[in-house]
């Protein structure tokens, strides 16, 4: 029997407002260094490739997690603009950057979202976040009016592990005190999400937009269009 349902949260949940090589972009204008869009996309792109996983914890105390993720994006940042000009001053840039993607009002949640997690959360179903964020995320769901339905929230920061690690789903399940054959895991990356899920004994959904035809179950692993279709595979595997 299903008894818990966790979710990616960027991505899954919602979006940025603007995409991302916009917005470093458009900032960067600001401070002194001028580069279109899909250069900066693809700056980004090649430094996230390389860069480890934002994971620091367990151990730590907070403020030191919270140091060591200011410093594991400030270097990505600087490493996605390498080769493409000099800031006025990349400290303020980054500052600004780092804050805006902190603030609740650069995100919003996907049209179906509420509704969905409502629904589920009327089931009595547990609902839990993995996400490889920062403690950022936090805020972006109080602010997005998300949090309340959450009773876990796990991210990779904090864990110690970032997805698709086993440890990480691992974790999410300890503290929800269920074991993954009662998990299904929700998100948008076939690697992150559904192969890290998998090896972690968990189902999976896929949320693949470019998907077409009804919602299908392959293996364990469902594909579905939509957040909103997910429901319709969500009673099938709740007794499956």
């Amino acid at each position: 029997m299903l008894k818990a349902v966790f979710f990616d949260a960027a991505g899954t949940l919602f979006d940025a407002r603007e995409p991302v090589g916009h917005t470093y972009a458009r900032v960067a204008r600001k401070h002194g260094l001028r580069a279109d869009d899909a250069a900066v996309s693809a700056g980004f792109r090649r430094a996230f490739s390389s860069t480890p996983g934002l994971a620091f914890g367990p151990g730590r105390r907070a403020d030191e997690i919270r140091r060591l993720e200011r410093e594991w994006w400030y270097g990505l940042v600087r490493r996605s603009f390498e080769g493409l000009g000099e800031f006025d001053s990349f400290e303020a840039f980054f500052a600004e950057l780092f804050a805006y993607f902190g603030d609740p009002a650069s995100w919003a949640p996907l049209p179906e979202a509420h509704s969905v997690l409502r629904r589920l959360k009327d089931t009595n179903l547990k609902l839990g976040i993995i996400s490889n964020f920062d403690y950022r995320l936090y805020g972006i769901l109080d602010g997005l009016g998300l949090r309340p339905f959450f009773d876990t929230v796990t991210i990779s920061s904090e864990a110690g592990y970032a997805k698709p690690a086993g440890e990480i789903f691992a974790s999410a399940l300890s503290v929800a005190g269920i074991s993954s054959a009662e998990a299904v895991h929700i998100g948008d990356s076939e690697l992150m999400d559904v192969r890290g899920a998998q090896a972690a004994g968990l189902r999976a959904i896929l949320i693949d937009v470019g998907s077409t035809g009804a919602p299908a179950i392959d293996r364990g692993v469902a594909r579905v269009s939509s957040l909103a279709e997910m429901i319709e595979v969500m009673q099938l595997l709740r007794f499956t």
